[in-house]
Protein backbone atom coordinates (compact mmCIF):
# COMPACT_ATOMS: atom_id res chain seq x y z
CA UNK A 1 0.00 0.00 0.00
CA UNK A 2 1.16 3.44 -0.92
CA UNK A 3 0.79 6.68 1.25
CA UNK A 4 -1.74 7.92 -1.10
CA UNK A 5 -4.61 5.68 0.88
CA UNK A 6 -3.22 7.02 4.64
CA UNK A 7 -3.23 10.51 3.43
CA UNK A 8 -6.69 10.17 1.60
CA UNK A 9 -8.57 8.58 4.65
CA UNK A 10 -6.88 11.03 6.73
CA UNK A 11 -8.66 14.14 4.69
CA UNK A 12 -12.23 12.15 5.85
CA UNK A 13 -11.99 14.44 8.74
CA UNK A 14 -12.33 17.21 6.99
CA UNK A 15 -9.78 20.10 5.17
CA UNK A 16 -6.92 20.20 6.54
CA UNK A 17 -3.09 21.93 5.99
CA UNK A 18 -0.06 19.55 5.17
CA UNK A 19 1.33 20.75 8.79
CA UNK A 20 -1.83 19.74 10.40
CA UNK A 21 -1.96 16.65 8.54
CA UNK A 22 1.62 15.55 9.48
CA UNK A 23 0.11 16.25 13.35
CA UNK A 24 -2.76 13.31 12.21
CA UNK A 25 0.00 11.29 10.92
CA UNK A 26 2.14 11.74 14.28
CA UNK A 27 -1.04 11.40 16.46
CA UNK A 28 -3.84 8.99 15.08
CA UNK A 29 -1.72 7.30 12.30
CA UNK A 30 1.27 6.61 13.67
CA UNK A 31 0.31 3.22 15.21
CA UNK A 32 -0.24 1.65 11.60
CA UNK A 33 1.36 3.91 8.71
CA UNK A 34 4.22 6.24 9.59
CA UNK A 35 5.35 9.17 7.32
CA UNK A 36 7.93 12.16 6.95
CA UNK A 37 6.74 15.59 6.64
CA UNK A 38 8.63 15.45 3.21
CA UNK A 39 7.24 12.36 2.11
CA UNK A 40 3.30 13.75 2.93
CA UNK A 41 4.19 17.14 1.06
CA UNK A 42 5.45 15.33 -1.81
CA UNK A 43 2.15 12.57 -1.58
CA UNK A 44 -0.26 15.39 -1.62
CA UNK A 45 0.84 17.51 -4.67
CA UNK A 46 0.89 14.19 -6.39
CA UNK A 47 -2.66 13.35 -4.98
CA UNK A 48 -3.68 16.98 -6.30
CA UNK A 49 -1.87 16.43 -9.40
CA UNK A 50 -3.76 13.82 -10.18
CA UNK A 51 -7.65 15.28 -8.92
CA UNK A 52 -7.80 13.38 -5.90
CA UNK A 53 -7.40 16.22 -3.76
CA UNK A 54 -7.74 19.82 -4.24
CA UNK A 55 -5.76 22.89 -2.50
CA UNK A 56 -6.89 26.49 -1.68
CA UNK A 57 -4.58 29.21 -0.47
CA UNK A 58 -5.68 31.13 3.00
CA UNK A 59 -3.94 34.28 2.99
CA UNK A 60 -1.69 35.00 6.21
CA UNK A 61 -0.80 37.72 8.16
CA UNK A 62 2.31 37.82 9.21
CA UNK A 63 3.11 34.04 8.02
CA UNK A 64 3.63 32.79 4.75
CA UNK A 65 0.54 31.39 3.35
CA UNK A 66 -0.68 28.09 3.63
CA UNK A 67 -2.16 25.50 1.88
CA UNK A 68 -5.94 23.84 2.73
CA UNK A 69 -6.36 20.45 1.73
CA UNK A 70 -9.94 18.25 0.90
CA UNK A 71 -10.74 15.29 -0.72
CA UNK A 72 -12.48 15.20 -4.35
CA UNK A 73 -15.57 13.42 -5.17
CA UNK A 74 -13.04 11.43 -7.29
CA UNK A 75 -10.98 10.92 -4.29
CA UNK A 76 -13.16 9.76 -2.33
CA UNK A 77 -14.69 7.15 -5.32
CA UNK A 78 -11.01 5.96 -4.96
CA UNK A 79 -10.85 5.70 -0.94
CA UNK A 80 -14.04 3.83 -1.39
CA UNK A 81 -12.57 0.88 -3.68
CA UNK A 82 -9.60 0.40 -1.74
CA UNK A 83 -11.24 0.37 1.47
CA UNK A 84 -13.42 -2.73 0.04
CA UNK A 85 -10.34 -4.63 -1.86
CA UNK A 86 -8.78 -7.11 -0.05
CA UNK A 87 -5.29 -6.49 1.28
CA UNK A 88 -2.54 -8.09 -1.04
CA UNK A 89 -0.71 -9.56 1.70
CA UNK A 90 -1.18 -10.14 5.50
CA UNK A 91 1.13 -7.75 7.73
CA UNK A 92 4.39 -8.89 7.93
CA UNK A 93 6.93 -8.04 11.00
CA UNK A 94 10.33 -6.29 10.15
CA UNK A 95 11.86 -5.65 13.78
CA UNK A 96 15.32 -5.01 14.05
CA UNK A 97 15.55 -5.51 17.58
CA UNK A 98 13.91 -9.25 17.36
CA UNK A 99 17.16 -9.82 14.92
CA UNK A 100 19.40 -9.07 18.10
CA UNK A 101 17.01 -11.36 20.33
CA UNK A 102 17.46 -13.89 17.32
CA UNK A 103 21.59 -13.65 17.50
CA UNK A 104 21.85 -12.80 21.16
CA UNK A 105 23.28 -16.09 22.85
CA UNK A 106 26.35 -14.69 22.23
CA UNK A 107 26.05 -11.10 22.83
CA UNK A 108 26.46 -9.57 26.36
CA UNK A 109 23.07 -10.20 28.67
CA UNK A 110 23.20 -6.70 30.10
CA UNK A 111 23.38 -5.32 26.49
CA UNK A 112 20.32 -7.32 25.76
CA UNK A 113 18.64 -6.11 28.52
CA UNK A 114 19.17 -2.36 27.78
CA UNK A 115 17.53 -3.08 24.10
CA UNK A 116 14.62 -4.46 25.37
CA UNK A 117 13.97 -2.09 28.62
CA UNK A 118 14.67 0.76 25.77
CA UNK A 119 11.55 -0.93 23.71
CA UNK A 120 9.88 -1.48 26.74
CA UNK A 121 10.00 2.47 27.29
CA UNK A 122 9.13 3.29 23.71
CA UNK A 123 6.19 1.02 24.14
CA UNK A 124 5.53 2.42 27.17
CA UNK A 125 4.97 6.32 25.85
CA UNK A 126 3.53 5.27 22.79
CA UNK A 127 0.57 3.21 24.62
CA UNK A 128 0.28 6.66 27.07
CA UNK A 129 -0.06 8.82 23.81
CA UNK A 130 -2.47 6.35 22.26
CA UNK A 131 -4.50 6.44 25.37
CA UNK A 132 -5.02 9.94 25.55
CA UNK A 133 -5.90 10.07 22.14
CA UNK A 134 -8.56 7.50 22.78
CA UNK A 135 -9.81 9.16 26.09
CA UNK A 136 -9.97 12.23 23.76
CA UNK A 137 -12.16 10.74 21.32
CA UNK A 138 -14.37 9.52 23.78
CA UNK A 139 -14.80 12.65 25.34
CA UNK A 140 -16.35 11.32 28.78
CA UNK A 141 -18.74 8.36 26.91
CA UNK A 142 -18.30 5.13 27.51
CA UNK A 143 -16.55 2.58 24.47
CA UNK A 144 -20.22 1.14 23.49
CA UNK A 145 -21.80 4.53 23.45
CA UNK A 146 -19.15 6.39 21.08
CA UNK A 147 -19.32 3.00 18.57
CA UNK A 148 -23.18 3.54 18.48
CA UNK A 149 -23.50 7.46 18.35
CA UNK A 150 -19.94 8.63 16.61
CA UNK A 151 -20.12 9.63 13.08
CA UNK A 152 -16.79 7.80 12.12
CA UNK A 153 -15.65 4.55 14.25
CA UNK A 154 -12.50 3.61 11.76
CA UNK A 155 -9.87 6.18 13.94
CA UNK A 156 -11.60 4.88 16.98
CA UNK A 157 -10.52 1.05 15.38
CA UNK A 158 -7.25 1.33 14.55
CA UNK A 159 -6.17 3.16 17.55
CA UNK A 160 -7.02 0.08 19.17
CA UNK A 161 -5.37 -2.12 16.97
CA UNK A 162 -2.38 0.40 18.43
CA UNK A 163 -3.18 0.12 22.22
CA UNK A 164 -3.26 -3.72 21.64
CA UNK A 165 0.00 -3.72 19.96
CA UNK A 166 1.66 -1.58 22.46
CA UNK A 167 -0.13 -3.89 25.43
CA UNK A 168 1.57 -6.67 23.77
CA UNK A 169 4.58 -5.38 23.38
CA UNK A 170 4.89 -4.88 27.34
CA UNK A 171 3.98 -7.88 27.87
CA UNK A 172 6.87 -9.42 25.72
CA UNK A 173 9.71 -7.56 27.18
CA UNK A 174 8.41 -8.61 30.65
CA UNK A 175 8.43 -11.76 29.74
CA UNK A 176 11.71 -11.48 28.00
CA UNK A 177 13.48 -10.03 31.10
CA UNK A 178 12.30 -12.80 32.90
CA UNK A 179 14.06 -15.02 30.62
CA UNK A 180 17.47 -13.33 31.49
CA UNK A 181 16.94 -12.92 34.82
CA UNK A 182 16.68 -16.58 34.99
CA UNK A 183 19.49 -17.53 32.33
CA UNK A 184 21.90 -14.60 34.51
CA UNK A 185 20.77 -16.91 37.99
CA UNK A 186 20.90 -19.92 36.31
CA UNK A 187 24.87 -19.28 34.90
CA UNK A 188 25.66 -17.24 38.33
CA UNK A 189 24.99 -20.93 40.33
CA UNK A 190 27.09 -22.73 37.58
CA UNK A 191 30.33 -20.43 37.22
CA UNK A 192 33.06 -22.65 39.18
CA UNK A 193 34.59 -20.79 42.60
CA UNK A 194 36.88 -18.49 42.02
CA UNK A 195 40.38 -20.01 43.02
CA UNK A 196 41.30 -19.77 46.59
CA UNK A 197 37.51 -19.54 47.50
CA UNK A 198 36.43 -21.62 50.62
CA UNK A 199 33.34 -22.70 49.16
Amino acid sequence: MSLKYAVLAALLEGEASGYELSKVFDVSLANFWAATPQQLYRELERLAGEGLIEARVVRQERRPDKRMFTLTEQGRRDLDTFAATPPRRPTAIRDELLIKIQAMDGADPASTRALVEEREAWARGKLARYRRVRERLLAGRGEEEYLREAGRVGPYLTLLAGIALEEENLRWCARVRTVLDQRASRDERQRPPAQGSTR
